[in-house]
């Protein structure tokens, strides 16, 4: 077997030639590869970091049990849910705002389908949205809301959790800055 020989594409500046007769494509020429593995991997890396970060707190939907990741300061609820491909059964998060206001959701870079309750002062379910994902369509609460809890699609429904119901545990959420 005869082995062919390499295309010389040095005059496009794509392929290059090393002394040893290796070739190296112009970005390998210029960026080692164990420097392109530590870029590649470091893009997963803010959105772990930003996660791991957030406080956890137990919340409960009549006698159903919620673990919800907090999401209190702005960094955390512009982060979101976003790049996560799963999350875990009875787990969700919680928005916490300053203010009660009408906030409004969206799903830019979130790749879960999730629905979201909006919740009063007291954790009164005022209004639950389905969010499909990857969409910039706003779900936003019908009256003031000063709390929002993202569950996976259709949590609230299987539960029989409807608008009035009342989400325990909110009152111990992080105040925000």
């Amino acid at each position: 077997m005869v082995a062919a020989p390499l295309r010389d594409r040095r005059a496009s500046g794509s392929l290059r030639v090393d002394q040893l007769g290796r070739s190296w494509t112009r970005l390998e020429f210029l960026i080692p590869r164990s420097l392109v593995a530590l870029l590649a991997v470091s893009l997963f890396l803010p959105a772990a970091s930003v996660s791991a970060e957030l406080p956890r707190i137990e919340l409960t939907a009549g006698f159903y049990r919620i673990e919800a990741e907090v999401a209190a300061n702005d960094p955390h609820r512009a982060q979101g849910l976003m790049h996560r491909r799963s999350m875990p059964a009875n787990h969700g998060m919680l928005f916490v705002f300053a203010q009660a206001a009408r906030h409004c959701m969206w799903m830019r870079h979130t790749y879960l389908p999730l629905s979201v309750a909006f919740l009063d002062e007291q954790g009164r379910i005022l209004n639950i949205e389905e969010m499909q994902p990857e969409t910039e369509d706003n779900h936003c609460a019908v009256k003031d809301a000063r709390f929002a809890l993202e569950m996976n699609r259709g949590w609230f429904s299987a539960k029989g959790i409807k608008a009035g119901a009342r989400i325990g545990g909110v009152d111990k959420s992080p105040t925000p800055p």
